[in-house]
């Protein structure tokens, strides 16, 4: 399975937040790929720089990614363009996550994520397969 990782999916695994056990069955599950977009992996950045500062958000993305998530930097018209698309129709979803879901469908793969509030329309109207951690 590919699945791709939202912010507060990856915050939850660094953090050991309620959720990070879905999150680390992502990772250790057999055969499966976990991704994260450029965009969302700013967003744990800056989450965690705001929390403890820019020394220990530096280390938070080397060890997420050391734990073996990759970083997509795909940023294409067609991504981008979908990503606004979709930022245009569904209002209520933060940009990170449009990247994220286009990344997601573009894999064919599983966006995980805690976003209920942004989300669960998304999930419902089966625009793109959702995981949700908690």
């Amino acid at each position: 399975m590919i699945y791709v990782l939202d912010a507060c999916a990856m915050i939850a695994l660094y953090c050991d937040e309620p959720g990070a056990e879905i999150v680390w069955d992502c990772l250790s599950e057999s055969g499966s790929q976990c991704f994260a977009h450029s965009i969302n992996l700013f967003e744990v950045f800056y989450d965690i720089h705001r929390r403890t500062g820019e020394v220990t958000a530096k280390q938070a993305i080397d060890d997420l990614l050391a734990l073996g998530i990759s970083e997509r930097t795909d940023l294409e018209r067609t991504l981008w363009e979908e990503a606004g698309n979709l930022k245009a129709i569904r209002k209520r979803i933060a940009p990170p996550d449009c990247f994220g879901i286009v990344l997601t469908r573009k894999l064919n793969g599983q966006f995980v994520t805690s976003d209920h509030g942004e989300l669960d329309a998304i999930a419902a109207a089966g625009i793109c397969n959702i995981r949700f951690i908690r």
